[in-house]
């Protein structure tokens, strides 16, 4: 048992604590409660082998067993010696938090407990028309997708599998599950995929005070990325992996963009600054305002642009896949599509139909998009006429769509 009183001191020095326990041989399960008055404190754990798991602030409780573990945990063989509890101190008030863990091994494993309350596994869901005729290279196409959700695994209320069948009845071709600094995850996505007809990317949010960033690729544990390294050796960690690194909506009041990540302590061989960057987020809320796209530029002046709902619950006014990130794909590859920067951002899913701007090759193309002013990255403006209009992709960077008020309407690469 660890018990004791975390202060905002605390909090300044160091705001992740490791509890140590002893775990002796032929430990069959291992049981971790946390309690606590006030504040926010997160909740993970990793042994002698490494990670095994992160709920952050969405549970109090775990259990790790061989055959089963609690969502955001991964189940396996305990091994014997010293592990930890890890204690995120996210949010401690001036008069401070009183806490205590409580670590119980079980020689005999636990019965798996009943799933968390959630909405039954829906129906394999009708998907609505999709979008036709978009331009393409031959041997290409584009797929809808949104780049960022979460589930039961992190701070969500739908299991994989509902999330999987929401985002094909959204009209969704792929989703990447990006649950935050765990990849417990993983293990469910491929028969998720095969039951509700949609490609579901692994993902990972790689979570702290200072800043959010998506790792797209890797399968399981060895694709977890240590949120306790530096956001350089997260970079490096990933492109090492031939993972993909997005930068989270970097203006998003307290969760924004703060790292530094050119060095960072990765050395001078630390990766560049990731081309991908979550451009499009609901934090975005007014349009007009240049700031997200200013940021773009500043960052890098090839930033590849992404969206993601960052969706969490169906009771929230954000909906999956607005926004939606399109990305053409060879033969379905879009890992490959998003490495190559071949992307385009719409507020909405295919079927309603959104403005679209989408860069084949040496073309530009505004699609239900009349009325609106294509935007170049040096700045210059040319008014859409029509419905599909085609325009000369000359310059390098991202351009955007926006309306007569100056509210941006589209993304492209």
């Amino acid at each position: 048992m660890h018990r004791g009183r975390w202060t905002l001191e605390d909090r300044v020095s160091a705001p992740l604590r490791e509890l140590p326990v002893e775990l002796p041989p032929g430990c069959a399960a291992l049981t971790v409660e946390l309690s606590y008055e006030g504040g926010v404190v997160d909740l993970g754990c990793h042994g002698p082998d490494g990670f095994r798991g992160w709920s952050g602030g969405a549970r109090r409780t775990f259990t790790i067993a061989a055959g089963h573990a609690t969502p955001g945990y991964l189940p396996g063989e305990l091994e014997p010696g010293l592990w930890h509890v890890w204690l995120g101190l996210h949010r401690v008030p001036p008069e401070g938090v009183e806490y205590e863990v409580v670590a119980t091994p079980h020689r005999t494993a636990p019965a798996a407990p009943p799933p968390d309350p959630a909405p039954p596994v829906p129906s394999v869901p009708r998907r609505p028309p999709s979008r036709d005729g978009l331009p393409a290279p031959a041997g290409m196409r584009w797929l809808a997708g949104d780049l960022h959700a979460h589930t039961v695994h992190s701070d969500g209320t739908l299991t994989v599998t509902g999330l999987a069948c929401l985002a094909a009845s959204r009209g969704l071709d792929f989703l990447a599950v990006t649950d935050h600094n765990t990849v417990s995850h993983h293990a469910e996505l491929p028969a998720a995929a095969a039951y509700a007809g949609i490609a579901l990317l692994p993902g990972q949010e790689v979570t702290t005070d200072l800043g959010h960033a998506n790792v797209f690729g890797g399968e399981g544990r060895p694709a977890w990325i240590d949120f306790r390294r530096t956001a350089a050796e997260w970079a490096a960690a990933a492109a090492a992996r031939g993972q993909l690194m997005s930068i989270n909506h970097p203006l998003a009041a307290d969760c924004a963009w703060r790292l530094p990540l050119d060095g960072g302590g990765a050395g001078p061989d630390a990766p560049a600054r990731p081309r991908l960057a979550e451009i499009w987020h609901p934090s975005w809320w007014d349009r007009r305002w240049g700031a997200p796209l200013s940021w773009a530029r500043l960052w890098r002046p090839d930033a590849v642009p992404l969206g993601g709902s960052d969706f969490h619950d169906p009771a929230q006014a954000q909906r999956l896949g607005e926004p939606t990130t399109w990305v053409l794909a060879e033969d379905g590859d879009v890992l490959g599509g998003l490495a190559a920067g071949r992307t385009a951002v719409a507020a909405a899913p295919p079927q309603e139909g959104a403005p679209l701007l989408l860069r084949v090759e040496d073309d530009l193309f505004a699609l239900g998009a009349g009325g609106t002013v294509l935007v170049r990255p040096d700045g210059r403006r040319e008014v859409v006429r029509g419905e599909r209009v085609r325009f000369p992709a000359a310059d390098p960077g991202m351009h955007h769509l926006e309306s007569h008020e100056n509210e941006v309407m589209a993304l492209c690469g």
